[in-house]
């Protein structure tokens, strides 16, 4: 297949996703803390970080590299704090 048809369906992928978050979370169907919206966010914009790479637009990939670091960091502190959560509420 034609690389630049795969490279646009994969950048319209990582598009959609990342404006389902925010479509999602302005609607409050989802709040932006919530996991579902930190991995929407983080898997769009490093599927959207891959494609700015190998097109090699350095700019745009700066900035899915700070959202999907963004999104990755939130998602972990929300794992982790759930985690938590569950070893505070076992009796000893």
């Amino acid at each position: 297949m034609d690389f630049s048809f795969n490279s646009e369906t994969v950048a319209f992928l990582g598009m959609f996703l990342i404006l389902c978050a925010f479509f999602l979370e302005t609607q409050s169907i989802i709040h932006s803390k919530a996991s579902s919206y930190l991995l929407l966010m983080a898997i769009g914009s490093g599927i959207l970080a891959i494609r700015a790479y190998l097109i090699e637009e350095w700019a745009f990939f700066i900035l899915e590299v700070a959202w999907f670091i963004t999104a990755m960091l939130g998602f972990l502190a929300r794992s982790k704090t759930a985690m938590d959560k569950q070893s505070s509420d076992v009796p000893a």
